[in-house]
């Protein structure tokens, strides 16, 4: 029997899933640190969606896929979160029968006010997290979907909750403020940011890349994904970040507009009599680099349009523009820099993006390297810059989901006797 944590990122239409081993070597007692390799993981696609098809697809331990297979094939509805993690489970139990599942951890973008660290979740908490709603549209009512999924499930089964949000707590209360009225602060709206498991896990990495003085100096980290952040960091914590009181805010994404003049909203309620779902469509749904480019949001479909469609090649430079516009503003509140940090799908695949922001960035003394760059695999440690480069830039690959399940083992391990050993 081997013991073991599903760790679990829901979105609208899919679910990212990971499984980790949770044992110490002796087999006998659980570890508040399980091992970083999944013996499973893989993503369940198209739920909800219409005219898709809804797919499980699995990886073993060595990323080789052992399962790509429509759920409607197996189940009469995968159509929610519950029918499609109900056949995740069944595949569980069909394929691995030695797996004794312990513990969900789940990653929830936001956690608003009260939650700056892990939570064993229970009704009144999940009752909490869903007021935060609002605040993160796109995400925060499909994380609760899965942890209600499981609820109705496996209601036995504990559920962690890791915050996206959690990292950035001890900020500066001055990078955290708006120059809104003070009520209007006291209500909760400041910045937050968000990525946070993310740059959680670069920063615990940073010290086996980097010489400490440099781990421990001014960094900034680069999550370029479909959802892009950046996050400024000093001694390992979180000074200031791109995203604020939503994940609309800071750099171009994928869909999303980004930073975005205020007064444009007043313009399109005025002019073009948007209501607020209509604003919200357009925000996180219908610009980013899909809205400039009327092409694609993934970066690699622009990429390979880039030489025969302007739009395409529009979209990259805003992109890239807007990169660097907000590593000069984040370096500002460092006071320098002594390295800088790709991460994320583009911020780790996407060779020619990194290139591009790095292009404009000699003032702060980097110096990349072009073949180093386009291999990073084959570096030093993910090192990109030449040997000379004042400022060293790394491409360092994210590992959210072992953030998620080291966060619930340790919860469990520490609070409650029954997990201190297997049964």
């Amino acid at each position: 029997m081997r013991d073991a944590i599903l760790v679990l990122n829901a979105g609208s239409s899919s679910i990212k899933f990971a499984i980790f081993p949770w044992a110490n070597s002796d087999g006998t007692t659980l570890s508040s640190q399980p091992a970083e390799q999944p013996l499973f993981s893989g993503q369940i696609d198209g739920i909800g969606a219409d005219q898709m098809i809804t797919r499980l697809k699995v990886r073993d331990a060595e990323g080789k896929i052992i399962t790509d297979q429509s759920l409607d094939e197996v189940h009469s509805s995968a159509s929610n979160h519950r029918h499609a993690l109900d056949c995740l489970l069944g595949w569980l139990d069909a394929h691995d029968e030695g797996l004794h599942m312990r513990a969900v951890g789940h990653r929830v973008v936001h956690g608003g006010e009260n939650y700056a660290q892990p939570v064993r979740l229970d009704a009144n908490i999940c009752a909490e997290l869903a007021h935060l709603n609002p605040l993160a549209p796109l995400h925060q009512p499909h994380n609760l979907s899965a942890i209600q999924a499981i609820l109705t499930l496996l209601p036995e089964l504990p559920q962690v909750a890791c915050f996206d949000t959690a990292f950035h707590r001890n900020q500066p209360a001055i990078a955290r403020q708006f120059a809104l009225p003070r009520a209007i602060t006291a209500m909760g709206v400041q910045r937050y940011g968000f990525h946070g498991i993310s740059y959680e896990y670069i920063a615990e990495t940073l010290p086996h890349v980097l010489p400490a003085a440099t781990a421990a100096g001014r960094v900034i980290v680069a999550h370029l994904g479909n959802g892009a952040s950046m996050c400024a960091l000093h001694n390992g914590q979180s000074v200031a970040t791109t995203m604020g009181f939503s994940a609309l805010d800071g750099l171009m994404m994928g869909t999303r507009t980004g930073n975005l003049d205020p007064g444009v909203l007043l313009y399109l309620m005025d002019n073009l009599n948007m209501d607020s779902q209509a604003l919200a469509r357009l925000l996180y749904r219908e610009s980013g680099l899909l809205g400039v480019s009327g092409i694609s949001q993934d970066m690699r479909s622009l990429l390979s349009a880039a030489a025969t469609r302007s739009e395409a090649r529009e979209a990259i430079d805003l992109f890239c523009y807007r990169a660097q516009r907000e590593i000069g503003s984040l370096a500002a509140a460092l006071g320098g820099l002594d390295a800088l940090i790709f991460t994320g799908g583009i911020g780790e695949h996407a060779a020619p993006v990194r290139q591009q922001i790095c292009s404009k960035l000699q003032w702060l003394g980097i110096e990349l390297d072009e073949q180093r760059n386009t291999h990073p695999a084959t570096s030093q440690a993910g090192h990109i810059t030449r040997t000379n480069s004042a400022v060293p830039v790394l491409v360092i690959p994210t590992n959210e989901e072992w953030m998620i399940a080291r966060h619930t083992a340790k919860l469990l391990t520490e609070d409650d006797p029954r997990y201190t050993a297997t049964t």
